[in-house]
């Protein structure tokens, strides 16, 4: 199946401008005094630094040469333009016009040769990631072993046997102080109205401070009331 040929807009507007533009810069160069092939050269050699240095701004968009390169050639595309609009008199070309356009060539090709040679921005390669390690070298390792030699262990004289323990001797059991009569029987209803009320009989330390008394005497008391 053969592909069918659409119109593009874009593409005859260019088709159209580019020929327009070339027809100007072959007749200002005409005018200029270069005839026969020499005028038809002037606007390749104009088309062809323009993409150039366009190509080199799309590689490199900071590159200030392609930009300025650029400029030069749009400046004598478009200047041939006006110029062949009827402003300038193709019969009667100012000198420094022929100047300009017999130095255009040399001017090209410095252009030219400086776009191509440029050199081109650094591409980000990818992370030198280390040398991977071969796995008979991994083999090689877990393969070695290391014998050693067995030593003779040296014998340990015979544990001494462990004195036998001696229990702690109990400290002997305070004497009981003497409680009063009086105190006690206070101390026995304060107990008794304790234990209908929580159920349970009242400890040295609620004693204590129920009656106000000192520890050793609390304990007493209480002894006496169990």
């Amino acid at each position: 199946m053969t592909a069918r040929l659409r119109p593009d807009a874009v593409l005859i507007q260019a088709v159209i401008a580019g020929a327009l533009s070339f027809a100007h810069l072959h007749d200002l160069a005409a005018a200029a005094g270069q005839d026969g092939w020499k005028a038809w050269a002037y606007p390749v050699s104009v088309d062809l630094l323009l993409v150039a240095a366009w190509r080199r701004m799309r590689t490199d968009a900071e590159n200030r040469d392609a930009w300025l390169w650029f400029a030069i050639a749009l400046v004598a595309s478009l200047g041939a333009n006006v110029a062949t609009a009827g402003l300038l008199d193709l019969n009667n070309v100012p000198a420094w016009l022929r100047i300009l356009v017999a130095g255009w060539p040399a001017l090209a090709f410095l252009g030219g040769t400086l776009l191509a040679h440029a050199p081109a921005p650094p591409v980000p390669g990818p992370s030198q990631d280390p040398e991977p390690v071969a796995a008979e070298e991994f083999e090689a390792v877990a393969d070695l072993t290391v014998e050693r030699a067995s030593e003779p262990v040296p014998e340990l004289p015979p544990a001494e046997p462990e004195p036998p323990a001696v229990a702690p001797a109990l400290d002997p059991p305070m004497p009981a102080i003497p409680v009063p009569p009086a105190l006690l029987d206070h101390a026995r209803k304060i107990a008794d109205a304790h234990r209908a009320q929580t159920g349970t009989a009242m400890d040295a330390a609620t004693l204590r401070s129920r009656l106000g008394v000192s520890e050793a005497l609390a304990d007493s008391i209480t002894l006496a009331l169990a």
